[in-house]
């Protein structure tokens, strides 16, 4: 007994909790749940829905949506928010390829500086399609002491570009941009092509997904010629190397041409460093940008780059070493 009043409360002001743990542990249980689970057709809780759902199960006889507000906070629940996520190795049906290919990007990654003492230029590339050419009908109010800047609602579309971008691991810079309407096969091998003439005689690598146009005839085509390759390359679709996908792509990935691709693997996109840049170039520039015509939008672009170039480019400082993600 004496041991039981040492461990019991001392008294203390305020009201007793109106509800016992296994009462609070079962709310937020639910607010864990899916609203579909409840037959609620929304995509997530409000306070509100969330205490008339808990009275109706009868886990509380009555709450309040401040006390619901206040125990989401307490446990660090934010219904409200969501971010992106892909899980891919619910579509990976060689893992042990899977991580191998992961582990050799991480790898030249790490070399980059180098291949860059070499000569070698190491490039990040991809394209950033349906960028739009937003102008905002009224110019926003400028900030101020207690108010941020207000941007007009009401805006005229003029149109996308796409843009094809290098992003250079070993210094952070840009490379050789293309900015344009399309983005075709042929787009692209002209973007390659226009980024190699800056070095003719060097030796290049490049990292990018395995969108078809990356694995093109043409793509492999003109890799052979400027390889000095007179082989015969087969007939796309029927025979030899232009035979299909895996053919081409174990051509432009051989390591003994002068101009080869590394491909990151499917649904890991997020392996390549260009993707980063361009999480930069939309919130310095196009998140609250005004652009009058799809040639400024284009002219923006290009100067953003110029100006990144000059004052912000670095390499970036890549920790992931092919460890799968978890959710």
């Amino acid at each position: 007994m004496l041991l039981l009043e040492v461990l019991a409360d001392a008294p203390r002001c305020g009201a007793p909790g109106k509800f016992s743990a296994v009462q609070l542990a079962r709310i937020i249980a639910v607010a864990c749940e899916h609203p579909h689970a409840s037959g609620r057709p929304v995509t997530h809780w409000t306070p509100r829905e969330l205490a008339a759902e808990v009275v109706q199960r009868r886990i509380v006889p009555a709450i309040s949506v401040r006390t619901v507000g206040r125990l989401w906070q307490e446990a660090a629940l934010k219904p409200h928010r969501s971010r992106y996520w892909l899980t891919a190795t619910e579509r990976i049906t060689d893992p042990a390829r899977f991580e191998n290919e992961v582990r050799h990007i991480c790898a030249v990654y790490l070399s980059a500086p180098a291949l860059h003492a070499q000569g070698v230029h190491l490039v990040s590339t991809d394209e950033k399609t349906g960028i739009q050419a937003l102008e905002r009908q009224q110019s926003p109010l400028p900030m101020r002491p207690g108010a941020v800047e207000a941007r007009e609602f009401e805006y005229v579309r003029h149109g996308t570009q796409c843009l094809i971008a290098n992003f250079e691991v070993a210094t952070g810079k840009i490379l050789c941009p293309t900015i344009q309407s399309t983005r075709t096969e042929a787009d692209f091998v002209t973007h390659i092509a226009q980024t190699v003439a800056t070095d003719p005689a060097g030796e290049w690598i490049f990292i990018t997904d395995q969108l078809n146009t990356h694995l093109s005839a043409s793509l492999v085509e003109w890799v052979a010629q400027q390889c000095g390759d007179a082989q015969d390359l087969g007939k796309k679709g029927v025979t030899g190397i232009l035979h299909s996908q895996a053919t081409r792509r174990e051509y432009l990935e051989d390591p003994r041409h002068r101009i080869r691709f590394v491909y990151t693997p499917k649904h890991a996109s997020w392996l390549n460093q260009v993707e980063i840049w361009f999480s930069i170039l939309y919130r310095r520039l196009l998140k609250r940008g005004n652009f009058t015509s799809t040639a400024d939008l284009r002219q923006q672009i290009l100067d953003f780059i110029d100006y990144f170039n000059q004052l912000l480019a670095k390499p970036f400082r890549w920790t992931y070493a092919g460890k799968p993600l978890t959710a």
